[in-house]
């Protein structure tokens, strides 16, 4: 890609999009993140089996899967700030559901509520910003939204933990909850109306529209893509906690601050990342970030007994390696569908990532074995290797979407109806 073509400057409300989203993002994030801190403390709290925290974690991804492929049908047909306000409503409800969770089934139930409606807002999202934002823009916008990631690490995901180490492992969920509500209003009256999609909307019943998108031979690509990605990402993650305080030795009032320097490090590391993925060659970056994040993930797997210090230096190269391929393969993936599609797409996309993750957090659960509440978690290091095969695969299929973009298949956005909304 030419680097001239990377210099398409942010209107005003291009720039207040881009920060609804990214605060939006937060909180979706920040629930599913919290889980795997508090992972050590609610399997202590309920006596949980690494096999049942993977299937609580695992509710929200399935449901979130479920809730993706209803929708996709209908998610071009409607305006799509509305769409936007609607699931993140039902995304606050379920959140505080999850706080008054007292038993493991109530929080299951809980998290399958609160992914029939969280789950979908991301996919949302990413057709909100392929409507409004050039290919040429999008490495940067992804990169400003994925610092929600870092900035759920930095604020919320330290705070929650303090939060639950004084008033219990359902305060933080009080605390999203809350947070989400605030944003609801900002969202409701500071977002336009995205309807750019309804000039040229299907006209097709949205059972044939869901199947017309699923069915289209370069849109499965995608998808394939997405889901791989998802799986290795879901593995690793639930247990991250658990791991740190069983195996590394890093004590709960430590854990913190791990996570808030690991997430300082994305808040760095993102805005940089999506200015480059605009200038060079975005699956090349892809490749560069994955072969660094397989080589961090076998070295931080294998960790016995480790110092704050150096468990911090690791997960920062293990989350620069991690962010840095969300970037251009996020990208990538929006560059895909048509306008007409854009919606259907990213909710079939976002289904698959979340049912492929699921897979992966119940598949991680049969792997992991914790023979006691406080002893070490074995087979960790299987995981590891599990995910570096899957890394593998993820360069083939990522250069397959990559070969889609550049001969032109959609992703091509039409500034005359994007310019409506700026």
């Amino acid at each position: 890609m030419k680097a001239q073509e990377s210099t398409i400057s942010f209107s005003r409300y291009q720039i207040m999009v881009i920060i609804i989203l990214a605060i939006t993002q937060f909180t979706i994030i920040l629930d599913f993140m919290i889980m795997s801190p508090l992972g050590d403390i609610l399997m202590k709290s309920m006596h949980l089996t690494p096999g049942e925290f993977g299937l609580a974690v695992s509710a929200y991804a399935f449901s979130a899967g479920f809730s993706g492929f209803f929708t996709a049908g209908f998610a071009d047909k409607f305006d799509r700030k509305k769409l936007l306000l609607f699931f993140y409503t039902g995304f606050v409800i379920g959140t505080l559901l999850c706080s008054i969770a007292h038993t493991y089934l109530f929080l299951v139930v809980a998290r399958i509520i609160t992914g029939l409606f969280g789950g979908v807002i991301g996919s949302i999202s990413m057709a909100i910003v392929a409507d409004l934002f050039a290919l040429q823009q999008r490495g940067r916008v992804m990169g400003f939204i994925q610092m929600a990631f870092g900035a759920s690490q930095v604020l919320g995901i330290p705070i929650g933990l303090y939060i639950a180490n004084g008033w219990g492992w359902e305060a933080p969920f009080l605390m999203v909850a809350v947070l989400g509500i605030l944003i609801a209003i900002i969202l409701a009256f500071y977002l336009k109306p995205v309807t750019a999609h309804l000039g040229v909307k299907s006209e097709k019943s949205p059972f044939e529209h869901l199947w017309h998108t699923f069915a289209q031979r370069d849109y499965r690509i995608g998808f394939m893509a997405t889901a791989l990605l998802s799986v290795g990402g879901f593995m690793m993650m639930p247990f991250g906690s658990a791991f740190a305080v069983n195996n590394m030795h890093i004590t709960v009032h430590q854990l913190p601050i791990l996570f808030m320097v690991s997430g300082l490090s994305t808040l760095v590391i993102m805005p940089f990342v999506g200015r480059f993925s605009d200038k060079i060659d975005k699956y090349k970056l892809f490749v560069i970030a994955t072969l660094w994040m397989m080589a961090m993930c076998i070295w931080y797997t294998h960790l016995a007994v480790t110092p704050l210090w150096i468990a911090i230096a690791i997960n920062i190269l293990m989350m620069a390696g991690v962010m840095s391929r969300m970037v251009p393969s996020s990208a990538l993936t929006s560059a895909v569908p048509e306008l007409k599609d854009r919606g259907a797409f990213m909710s079939i996309n976002a289904s698959l990532q979340q049912l492929a993750g699921g897979i992966g957090a119940v598949v991680a659960g049969k792997i992991v074995i914790q023979k006691s509440s406080f002893g070490p978690l074995e087979n960790y290091d299987v995981l590891g290797y599990v995910v570096v095969i899957l890394s593998i695969l993820s360069l083939f299929l990522m250069y397959r979407v990559d070969r889609v973009v550049k001969r032109g298949s959609g992703g091509s956005v039409s500034f005359q109806a994007a310019g409506k909304h700026q």
